[in-house]
């Protein structure tokens, strides 16, 4: 089995920093690859491959550090743990939730210790291949996809705010979109002493694109549009720099950074027509898929942080969940109220609809008072 793997970052039309970074890294030598010339061409061995792509937050000297300190502690981690253990799925699995959560308490601790630091944290998008499975580690909002014949499935699901209420029935995915509090997402490395990682698979076929990208890309360009241009472009180079150049072209609001991924070879099975493809969940002790059965931890019960998209203002005391609750709980009891995140042209139709009523009310308002005037001084 050969991948062929390009990665690319664009620090965007709006920002100064690049706060996002990427890692893509051999496991069997615990070697990373470097872009600079071109493509990679990489032979999966028994140890697998490691794909990263982390976001960070906390304004740009908090958020570049958080990104990168997640790359760096989670290979480490991995080149400690598993680059000499004895290859398993379940071993793979539990080495990278080990890293993960170890990531996490590191890039706590370091904010913990320095001020200037405090509140830094990053998303994180892991994906390791070992054998013809991915195994993906979510914290946050960065994403993979799987691109097969044509179409493109998110195989990740989004830890944020916007996603919970979307699960509840209580917004559209439309809605939820263009909403203002899409940057609120409800986990991340770094701001907590603790972190519940959402660990999934996806069994890979011959001609899969797997592609990880910060919400840079993924806020602005879709799914639709994603599969349209990897099944266009048979290069990978190409690949990213044309979805960044597109992510740009509709405003490159934040950050983008992808990684592109394609797998060949005679020692993985053709795309069949039931394979199933998107979010499956793997589980494991430890994870929001808990082999307990435990539930993911509710809304309500931790603390929420803003992305970088906007960036906090230092010292800002970032909202709980429990705050977020009830002010969603106070917009659900007044009823016809326009939702939570309702776009614009949403707000200005209900307007538009309730003027003609407002212009009748007002009318018999004008009558009455000039009756009462007539007969008072008529």
């Amino acid at each position: 089995m050969v991948a062929r793997v390009f990665a690319l970052t664009d620090v965007g039309r709006t920002r100064e920093h690049n706060e996002d970074t990427f890692l893509v890294a051999d496991l069997e030598s615990g070697s990373t690859l470097d872009f600079a010339d071109g493509h990679h061409d990489i032979t999966a061995d028994a140890h697998g491959l490691l794909f990263l792509v982390a976001d960070g937050m906390g304004g740009a000297a908090s958020g570049e550090l958080a990104s990168s300190m997640a790359s760096t502690l989670v290979l480490d981690a991995l080149r400690r743990s598993w680059t000499e253990a004895v290859p398993s799925p379940v071993g793979f699995a539990e080495a990278l939730r080990d890293a993960t959560v170890l990531a996490n308490a590191r890039i706590h601790q370091h904010a913990r210790e320095n001020p200037d630091h405090r509140g830094m944290g990053t998303t994180a998008t892991i994906a390791g291949l070992f054998g013809d499975h991915l195994f993906l580690v979510q914290v946050g909002d960065s994403r993979a996809y799987m691109v097969r014949a044509g179409d493109a499935q998110q195989l990740t699901k989004d830890q944020s705010l916007m996603q919970r209420l979307v699960e509840a029935g209580e917004l559209t995915a439309e809605e939820a979109e263009v909403s203002e509090r899409r940057n609120i997402i409800l986990q991340a490395l770094g701001p907590e002493a603790h972190v519940t990682i959402d660990l999934t698979y996806q069994q890979v076929r011959r001609g899969d694109t797997l592609i990880l990208c910060s919400d840079g890309l993924s806020g602005l360009v879709r799914a639709s549009e994603l599969a349209r241009t990897a099944e266009e472009e048979s290069d990978v180079r190409t690949l990213c720099t044309r979805l960044i150049d597109r992510a740009n072209a509709l405003g490159g609001h934040d950050n983008i950074t992808v990684i592109a991924a394609r797998f060949e070879g005679d020692a993985l099975a053709p795309a069949g027509h039931g394979d199933a493809v998107g979010y499956n969940a793997f589980p494991l002790a430890g994870t929001m898929n808990d082999e307990a059965g435990d539930p993911p931890p509710p809304l309500r019960d931790a603390r929420a942080t803003f992305k970088s998209d906007p960036t906090p203002t230092f010292g800002t005391p970032l909202p709980s969940r429990a705050s977020l609750a009830a002010e969603f709980e106070r917009a659900r009891a007044v009823g016809d109220r326009t939702p939570l995140g309702a776009p614009a042209p949403v707000i200005a139709e209900r307007r538009r609809a309730v003027q003609p009523v407002l212009l009748v009310l007002g009318l018999i308002a004008l009558v009455a008072v000039i009756g009462f005037l007539f007969e008072l001084f008529g």
